[in-house]
């Protein structure tokens, strides 16, 4: 049914579940900022998988951050439309699918956890691989080698479980003839001066040394080891990390059921405007005066929602006072408690319900007679 508590012409505003807005934030940005927030994050993967695909080089695409920004960015611009269109048009399927796919991203998160704390030598050696794959093409994938650079220098490690797995680097294996065979990249050295100036060959020829000799030259820990042990050490920031990513979710679920319940009284307590009987009863809804509704048709408006027929001159005065529209619907009827209360009666009288049932008879006899 196509309900819509806006244009229901009540004058009391029904009670918010949300906290009050800024007066400088209006209500239609407000709800529009997660849209916007994942249509950014959306451009900007657009935009680098474009320019990644100018030099493509790596087979498997989700190796690609362009990639997971553009599915994170669909995912939130798709999630949070729904959540607000269901909203402003006290909609219960599209509430139902928000609620369903939040449900649904938030059980799936915490199963990939759970699955990675299980697991973490399977992990490990997933995360591995695709290091490893991705090190194979480190000077064509820009992206890939930013990354890279970045986890290197952050975390003072080298390569995906230890440095030698620069050997799978094309430009790196010790078969190679060029500056930087056997060695690797600038961001695995060691930095004895703060602002000192970059050595490009400081790991020249460290794949052929031994572990225990690279000490003060490269950082030999693998960037895998090195993030888990950050983890570790910080208790504080990996909590709140995970509650950054699940908090917005949990809420958007616990706001969705109490609005979901809100619709539900709405319902009950006929607070509501069903406009498929409205128009089965004669009501033309292009009568209604709908401006300043908003591209939702749900926007609150003082006075509410004036039917103004446009053959009617008298009823197209703005100064008419808003038209009270209520849809009654018969409410079931109450059955036990009465048919109880009346056997108590029969068997406190002495009356068998065959007796009953005779006198019912006998007095629809008389009326047809008479």
């Amino acid at each position: 049914m196509a309900h819509c508590r806006a244009l229901t012409i009540s004058p009391q505003p029904l009670p918010s579940l949300l906290p009050p807005l800024p007066a400088f934030l209006p209500l239609p940005l407000s709800l529009s900022l997660p849209q916007l927030l994942g249509l950014c994050v959306l451009c900007v993967g657009v935009y680098a998988e474009v320019e990644r695909q100018k030099n493509r080089t790596l087979e498997g695409v989700f190796l690609a951050p362009a990639v997971v920004l553009i599915l994170l960015g669909l995912v939130m611009f798709t999630v949070s439309l729904v959540g607000m269109v269901g909203s402003l048009r006290d909609n219960k399927t599209l509430l139902h699918m928000f609620l369903c796919v939040l449900c649904v991203l938030l059980f799936l998160q915490a199963v990939a956890l759970i699955v990675a704390l299980i697991f973490e030598k399977k992990t490990s050696a997933l995360f591995q691989s695709s290091i490893r794959e991705g090190i194979k093409h480190y000077y064509d994938d820009l992206d890939f080698k930013n990354i890279l650079d970045f986890v290197q220098q952050k975390f003072s490690c080298c390569g995906g479980d230890d440095y030698k797995d620069w050997g799978v680097n094309q430009y790196h294996f010790c078969n190679g003839t060029g500056p930087l065979a056997c060695g690797v990249p600038y961001t695995c050295c060691v930095p004895h001066k703060v602002r000192e100036v970059v050595n490009t060959l400081c790991g020249y020829k460290t794949l052929s040394q031994q572990r225990e000799l690279l000490d003060e030259v490269i950082h030999v820990r693998g960037c895998i080891h090195a993030v888990n042990l950050w983890m570790g050490d910080n208790v504080g920031a990996t909590i709140g990390l995970c509650c950054a990513i699940g908090l917005p979710q949990l809420m958007g679920i616990m706001l969705s059921c109490m609005f979901w319940n809100l619709l539900v009284e709405m319902s009950e307590s006929m607070d509501m405007v069903d406009f498929k009987i409205l128009k089965r009863a004669g009501f033309e809804y292009s009568e209604l005066d709908l401006a300043g509704a908003g591209c939702c048709l749900c926007l609150p408006r003082d006075g509410g929602y004036l039917p103004l027929p446009a053959l009617d001159p008298i009823l197209s005065d703005p100064d008419l006072k808003p038209i009270p529209i209520r849809v009654q619907r018969p409410l079931p009827v109450q059955v036990h408690k009465p048919l109880a209360q009346s056997l108590q009666d029969l068997q406190l009288s002495g009356l068998r319900l065959d007796e009953v049932d005779i006198g019912r008879k006998q007095n629809k006899q008389k009326r047809r007679e008479y």
